[in-house]
Order: C-alpha cells, then structure tokens, then sequence
C-alpha cells in the first residue's frame, strides 16, 4: 500500500474493523443421490494481512485451468492447498480485499480481465492516463489489462470499505503494436512466493 492511512487499522484478519465476515458456501453434486449439496460454508482458504495492516486479501476461489475440472472435487482441493499470485495463468481468482480508511494501492497492472465490484464503502479508481472514477456500492468496473491503482475514500476516508475483484487470464495485449506487461510495484512483496 502507497499510503500512511489507516497504518495498523487490521488488528485481527479478515474482515476488516466495521465490516462483516463474509460467507462462502461451495457447492457440488454428490454421487450418492446425484444433487447438489453444500459441500463448504466458511469464509475462505487464505487471508493475508497486506502492506502496514492496511488491509486485508480473503481469497474466495482460485481455479488453475479453463474449463475447470469438477470431477473429485479436484477444483475445490486445488484452491485449498494454491494460494495464488495476483492472477493465475489459464485460472482465475475471486479475491475479496478490505481497505483501511483512506488506503490507496500502488499503480499496477495484471494481465488479466478485472471485474471489480465495490461491496461496501466508495472507491477512487484511478488509471495511469490520469483518468478517475468514483465507484459506490454495488458498481462494477471492467479493467482490461490497464494499470490503475484504489483508494477507499468512503465515509470521507474514515471507514473500512470491501472491493471484490474476479481475475480470469486473458492473452497477450498488444498496444501501439507492442507487447504490454504486467506489474506490482510495492505489491510485489504481498504476492511473492504464491502460485501465478
């Protein structure tokens, strides 16, 4: 995180002071009576506190291959035992972060296809051209591979605010008939050593 908001604002996980923990609930067909079945409720597999306790990743599900695998829950063992980079080569990721008041990310870029939906609070988001936007709760934005940074301005900066961003992969982007790549910038450090 860029910012000196809300330094140590995450004292205990996920979720965040003044939101609610969230559930997740994983579905699948059973081969006894051939139903679906809530096979998992919980709140997901990894939480990782990031930057100076500004803020907090739940990943919901990650997935390593399109089209997924369902067969012996092989999708469901894989997001337990993989936590993922930023995104996923040929997967995707559901990742659900709670920002401190007034935390800004570092300008970055994945190389993927973005939905990120505002779940509580007001973000600004901001691309490298400049360009701002203001998102409320239950706004959507579809990044395309642009480099962009948040920053949770809800409440004037004084409260948490939750984003939920789906990564799926996409191909090579060309721009200006060039090769564009992706980057973290002071991210690096929270996405080291996970699976990509």
């Amino acid at each position: 995180m860029t910012t000196t908001a809300a330094i140590n604002f995450i004292t205990d996980g996920f979720p965040a002071p003044g939101l609610r923990a969230t559930q997740r609930l994983i579905t699948g067909n059973k081969e006894e009576d051939g139903k679906g079945h809530f096979l998992v409720t919980d709140n997901g597999d990894h939480h990782r506190v990031m930057g100076e306790n500004q803020a907090v990743a739940n990943i919901i599900y990650s997935t390593h291959e399109n089209p997924v695998d369902l067969n012996e829950d092989k999708d469901i063992k894989y997001a337990k035992e993989n936590e993922p980079g930023l995104h996923i080569t040929n997967g995707t990721v559901v990742r659900m972060i709670d920002f401190g008041p007034g935390v800004e990310s570092p300008m970055h870029r994945a190389m993927s296809i973005d939905y990120g939906i505002v779940m509580d609070g007001e973000f600004e988001l901001t691309l490298d051209s400049g360009e701002t936007r203001i998102m409320k709760q239950g706004d959507i934005s579809v990044q395309r591979a642009t480099a962009h940074k948040w920053k949770n301005i809800t409440a004037g900066e004084t409260q948490a605010g939750r984003m939920l961003y789906v990564l799926l992969d996409c191909k090579e982007v060309l721009v200006q008939g060039k090769k564009i790549e992706g980057f973290l910038g002071e991210l690096e450090k929270e996405y080291e050593g996970r699976s990509a």
